[in-house]
């Protein structure tokens, strides 16, 4: 379940920013919902809410290590509950999605925007998807599986 999961949320984030990089201009926003929704390219060269721009190499890091601290783990992922499985691959897509972008393009493509929140994507969602996920198998699960 885990790599399936981490492919196909891969694969939805890149197909989902190719298509942004070659239908939009930089800056351009099409208002899907106006005022409310709209999709908006830009390129993030921070995290989230833009904190810590232009820190490319840190963030690759960190995706490498969270990377092998899955790899360390993954006896046990491979075993786990399926939302320590699923919040896992999540995380890790995400991950490697952003990485791919800070490494190719030195910044990330954000496209979702909803106007009172800073853009995002499909990478970030699946990092907060994940996290949520993990924590919930952390928090209220864990002991029953182990």
């Amino acid at each position: 379940m885990f790599y399936t999961v981490l492919i196909i949320w891969l694969l939805l984030d890149q197909l989902t920013k190719y298509y942004v990089m070659n239908h939009f201009l930089l800056g351009e926003s099409l208002p899907v919902i106006p005022n409310v929704f709209h999709l908006t390219y830009i390129i993030n060269r921070g995290a989230a809410f833009g904190m810590l721009a232009n820190q490319r190499w840190f963030f690759l890091l960190v995706a490498f290590v969270l990377l092998a601290v899955c790899a360390f783990y993954w006896k046990r992922l491979a075993k786990g509950h399926w939302t320590l499985q699923i919040g896992s691959a999540l995380l890790v897509a995400g991950a490697i999605g952003n990485g791919i972008d800070r490494y190719m393009i030195h910044g990330v493509v954000d496209f979702f925007d909803f106007r009172v929140w800073p853009i995002f994507n499909v990478a970030d969602i699946g990092i907060c998807i994940g996290v949520a996920f993990v924590v919930f198998y952390l928090f209220s699960l864990k002991e029953d599986h182990e």
